[in-house]
């Protein structure tokens, strides 16, 4: 069997009390690393992450913002490898405070480079969102900064060795703040369920799938390239009656849900999108992601790495069935 690249290794998740930030932990914690930093700033979350994994010795909380950058080089003291998941996501809140986004999601990230290139870490993966495609809104156009900075870094760092990367996805069912919690939530305390438009379509997937893609693409990443998962689309529509139906069948709640429309929030699509067109006739396609290449970077650099480039095809329109999508949510253990 492959040795693990993570096997005794240090290794520094920012924003690692998040929904991600706990399944990715558990993951890495089966490769044996030396020890895990979880930096954030939240320490009821850190608590409750400490109890959830309080049987591990080489886990290290710290308190911590991405926008302090002191803070951040001594939790990057010795560390090989880095996964930069702290932003500020939810749509409204970025739209109403936009500096606030800004401060976080750009000028943070710009800290991670820095701080990774003085103490001499090996990779930074950053995890970016579709919603960074032609972005409608500050949270994407933050996270579209955000991501140019981190192919940037690699053209720019010199004689540094440190490996920058960004891998890009949508929606994580039974995320913080997404829809599933949300839905479940409303269900249960008011009978009804609010949603902007029910034939909206949204690229999602489990905590799983995210995780092991992420690390698939840490693993293979030269340099500069976004990877894009390949997500399979949700019809809003399906999921709300796969909760309905489900929350109903394990007697949660007693009355017929109400779904109520409330049309689209400041900033919203009706359709997200993984690649813009541009991006598509130089991505090369793998079996699980598409990769970009750095535009900063030739093509020669790659070429030993990924297959013939050619053409992806890439569909919006063909969402999963309505039973597979069922099958996920209850195997994620996603219905409490």
């Amino acid at each position: 069997m492959k040795a693990s690249m993570y096997a005794q290794k240090k290794i520094l998740i920012i924003g690692g009390t998040g929904t991600i930030g706990r399944y990715l932990t558990a993951e890495l914690l089966l490769h044996n690393p030396s020890v895990i930093r979880i930096f954030s700033r939240d320490e009821y979350k850190q608590f409750e992450m400490q109890q959830e994994f309080q049987e591990y010795k080489n886990i290290r909380y710290l308190i911590g913002d991405v926008r302090d950058e002191n803070r951040l080089l001594r939790a990057m003291e010795e560390i090989d490898y880095v996964f930069h998941l702290a932003a500020m996501k939810h749509v409204p809140a970025c739209e109403y405070n936009p500096f606030e986004a800004v401060q976080t999601n750009v000028l943070g990230t710009q800290n991670v480079i820095q701080c990774a290139l003085t103490m001499g870490v090996k990779k930074v993966l950053f995890t970016s969102t579709d919603k960074a495609i032609a972005p409608t809104n500050t949270y994407g156009a933050t996270k579209l900064t955000a991501e140019r900075l981190i192919s940037a870094a690699q053209y720019q760092k010199g004689p540094k060795h440190t490996i920058f990367s960004s891998v890009r996805f949508g929606n994580v069912m039974g995320s913080r703040g997404s829809v599933i919690p949300l839905f479940l939530k409303q269900m249960k305390e008011k009978g009804k369920v609010t949603v902007t438009d029910k034939s909206m379509l949204r690229y999602m997937m489990t905590p799983t799938q995210a995780i092991s893609l992420m690390l698939e693409a840490n693993e293979m990443a030269q340099g500069g390239e976004v990877f894009v998962l390949k997500m399979p689309i949700i019809k809003l529509s399906d999921l709300i009656e796969v909760l309905v139906e489900e929350v109903t069948k394990k007697c949660l709640i007693s009355s017929k849900v109400e779904i109520q429309q409330i049309g689209l929030r400041p900033g919203e699509k009706m359709y997200e999108e993984l690649m813009t067109e541009d991006e598509i006739r130089i991505a090369h396609e793998m079996e699980n992601m598409y990769i970009i290449n750095s535009p900063y970077a030739g093509r020669a650099y790659y070429k030993e790495t990924y297959p013939i480039q050619h053409i992806p095809t890439v569909s919006y329109e063909e969402a999963i069935d309505k039973e597979m999508l069922r099958e996920w949510i209850l195997r994620e253990q996603l219905i409490k």
